[in-house]
This record gives structure tokens, sequence and C-alpha cells, in this order.
């Protein structure tokens, strides 16, 4: 049986934000691959990269986060992810500025995200934690590519 008390964790910096997603979504972890422009793309998910032969779309956290975009660096990563959709599974990728441990943390050291003070769109996480004396934020992957997807999908119907 699964201890539910802790939680593995991915942790990865987009600037100067740490944040954290659930190991369990983590397929793998690219150096930066080519990226192929999608014409008239959002900001949000601008491209897709080819994984093993599959096409995978691109996205951006930065976008949604509101964290400033920086130049990709030596240690700019590329997380494929399999995260859910009203469809069931999805593979996606987002870039991470660095990646930094695979962890564990107790779930009990998870809190929301404080009402005051946050620079986050609060719909778009789940909770902030304490890890080795960094805050750590935890995205709220399912609600950000809902959005994102939806506000894509109305672009499209819009331009049609």
């Amino acid at each position: 049986m699964k201890d539910k008390s802790h939680i593995d964790i991915l942790t990865f910096r987009l600037g100067s934000e740490k944040l954290a997603l659930p190991a369990e979504l983590l397929r793998e972890i690219l150096e930066m691959v080519p990226v192929t422009r999608v014409p008239q793309a959002g900001t949000f998910a601008t491209g897709l990269i080819n994984v093993r032969g599959i096409v995978v779309p691109l996205a951006d956290l930065r976008v949604a986060l509101r964290i400033p975009r920086s130049a990709a660096t030596e240690d700019t990563r590329i997380l494929v992810l399999d995260v859910r959709t009203e469809d069931g599974k999805a593979t996606v990728a987002i870039l991470a500025d660095q990646v930094d441990e695979v962890t564990s943390m107790n779930t009990a050291e998870i809190g929301d995200v404080p009402p005051v003070g946050s620079p986050w769109p609060p719909e778009f996480v789940l909770g902030v934690g304490q890890l080795k004396g960094d805050f750590v934020t935890f995205p709220d992957l399912d609600s950000i590519f809902k959005t994102y997807t939806a506000a894509d999908a109305a672009k499209e119907k819009a331009a049609a």
C-alpha cells in the first residue's frame, strides 16, 4: 500500500521560482531539441517536438504563472509529462530552466497559496510547500492546460 503522507516530486526552476510536480507525471527529461513553431499559436504552447517518433506539444508554464521569460541556457531542459485531460490522458512537454531533483516531501508540509502576496494566479496553483529551506510551488497542470486549451480552441473558432 502506498504511503499517502509523502509524495515523490520532481523539483525544477523557472526563472528564480522553484516548482514541483508529482514524479508520477514525468515520462522523461530531455535536453533542448529542435522545436517546430506552430504558425499563429498562442504564447503558451508555441511549438511541437519529436519525442521518440511522437509529436508532442511544447508549453511554457511561465506564461500561465506570469514568470518572465528567459533565453535557453545549457541547463534548460524539457520535461515530458503525462497529464490528465477531459479526454483521458495526454503527453505534453514543458520547459524548465533547470531541473533540481526527484525527492520525497511530506504532504502535510504542502499548504494553500497565501491569499496576499502571491505573484501567481491562484487558479493555477495547487499549493506551496517548504523543502530544504526553499519555498516550492505546485502548479495545477490540469487547470493550466484546460484553460489554455480552451482559450486556443476559442481563438480558432473566432478565426474561422
